[in-house]
Formats: structure tokens, C-alpha cells, sequence
């Protein structure tokens, strides 16, 4: 029950762009339950949106391992080593 209304007040988060809030309230759900793998997926958005991308990438990868077609964590993670070649890039021209 904790669960639902720690996940719920982390979407409202995301919704309202409150990435570092969301990623808290994802963070708490964890230490409830470890197997949801749409909790990763969610927080995985939240560190993109933050220009996270190592930890957006582990959580996408983590989700992987537990379900190895899940269509968000495969773009997801994606974007994540997108926005990592971007970083290495520009800090490579500088």
C-alpha cells in the first residue's frame, strides 16, 4: 500500500517536472520492492531529464536483467548512451 502511494506521488512529480522529487519517491519504492520494474523505468526517465545518464543507463540495464524485453528500458537506456556520447563529445571540443 506504502508501495502505490510513494509510486503515485512520484508520477504526480514527473507530471508536475519535478525530476529530483521523483527520483526520491522512485528511490523509496525500491527499498519496498526491488522487482517492479516499472519504478526503474520511471526513475531511468527522471535521470534523463536531469542529464543523469550513468545512472539512467544502470537503471535501465537493471531492468533488463529482470525482464529482457521491456520496450522503455531498451529506449530508455538508448537515450541514456545518446546523451553520454553528446557529454563525451563536448567535453572532448573543449
Amino acid at each position: 500500500e506504502k508501495f502505490k502511494t510513494l509510486k503515485t506521488e512520484g508520477n504526480d512529480f514527473v507530471k508536475e517536472g519535478k525530476y529530483e522529487e521523483a527520483v526520491n519517491k522512485y528511490s523509496e519504492c525500491m527499498k519496498l520492492n526491488i522487482e517492479e520494474c516499472t519504478i526503474y523505468t520511471n526513475r531511468a526517465l527522471c535521470y534523463l531529464k536531469l542529464y543523469k545518464y550513468e545512472e539512467a543507463k544502470q537503471d535501465c540495464d537493471h531492468v533488463l536483467q529482470i525482464e529482457d524485453s521491456n520496450i522503455k528500458a531498451f529506449y530508455r537506456r538508448a537515450l541514456a548512451y545518446k546523451g553520454l556520447q553528446v557529454r563525451k563529445k563536448n567535453m572532448a571540443g573543449i
